[in-house]
């Protein structure tokens, strides 16, 4: 299969990229710069993309898969920092030049990374279904439903509705939770938190499902991917027991969280690697980081 691939060097992208290499599949990454030599275990293509400007040509790809976002580093909501107008330009209108290129080029099937940011103001501990309507109350989840809702007009479109994404980083990237183990194995106090997670080796398998599977499967086109509900008192006593680090674990949070329902992907037969997972990826996603000897 041939596939172009926006954001194809993000943390998350790359684990789309590195999914789809494994699979046999001719990769086109589409991005501002070419990827550093060796930053994918395989061979890619290259063609130069902004979400600012025109698409590049899409001619003769089976599936284009849109990951890119255009974003204050470190922040998706809130990602418009203090160019709202900007981060509309890029991530809105950018992303419907996209889809209609997508069209007009032929392209068999179009598959775009959107977030639980959609769901909004549900109340926090709502079970959330794909069948709920879009409720955004921020910038980025508006910017995320509007996309979904032009894709949803075109033929072949499929909507990954994903949590956040963790995972070891890529050649010269720092992984989502760096800072926090950092902080942690430094005996900083931690605030509570918790919330949901997917692993992005388990994001990039559902991508797999909605390339491989039928329009009748397929049906709506619109699927929740969510794993761990995952409190930081969790995650760091796996840290702890990783590293031996003596410091005390932040409280357990209170705070309800609302979950995504993934019935529709488990149908096609998506199976996420839950703790065991996280457990296996703790040892590369520690590596480098001060304080992090092995008992």
């Amino acid at each position: 299969m041939r596939l172009a691939v926006t954001g194809g060097t993000g943390l998350v992208g790359r684990f789309l990229v590195e999914a789809a290499l494994a699979a046999g599949d001719r990769v086109t990454v589409l991005t501002r710069r070419p990827p550093a030599p060796g930053f994918f275990p395989g061979a890619v293509e290259h063609a130069a993309y902004d979400l600012t400007g025109p698409p590049p040509p899409l001619d003769g790809v089976d599936a284009l898969i849109h990951a890119g976002f255009s974003h204050v580093p470190g922040k998706y909501r809130g990602g418009e920092g203090d160019d709202p107008e900007g981060f509309l330009s890029a991530n809105r209108d950018g992303t419907l030049r996209l889809f209609e290129a997508a069209a007009r080029a032929g392209v068999g099937r179009v598959i775009f990374l959107s977030s639980r940011a959609v769901y909004g103001d549900y109340p926090p501990g709502t079970a959330l279904t794909e069948a709920m309507p879009p409720r955004p109350d921020t910038l980025y989840g508006e910017v995320k439903a509007e996309a979904e809702a032009a894709l949803a007009r075109l033929p072949g479109g499929v909507t990954l509705r994903a949590t956040g994404v963790y995972g070891p980083a890529g050649p010269g990237q720092r992984h989502k939770w760096a800072d926090l183990f950092a902080r942690f194995l430094a005996g900083e106090a931690i605030e509570p938190r918790r919330g949901t997670e997917v692993h992005g080796a388990d994001l990039a398998a559902a991508v797999r499902l909605a390339l491989d599977a039928s329009a009748e499967q397929l049906g709506d086109g619109v699927f929740n991917v969510s794993d761990l509900l995952l409190d930081r008192r969790e995650l760091l006593a796996e840290v702890a027991r990783a590293t031996g680090c003596p410091h005390p674990l932040p409280p357990a949070s209170d705070a309800a969280v609302s979950v995504m329902r993934c019935d529709r992907l488990a149908a096609l037969g998506w199976r996420p690697g839950g703790m065991a997972r996280l457990r296996a990826s703790l040892p590369a996603m520690l590596d480098g980081l001060a304080g992090a000897r092995r008992p």
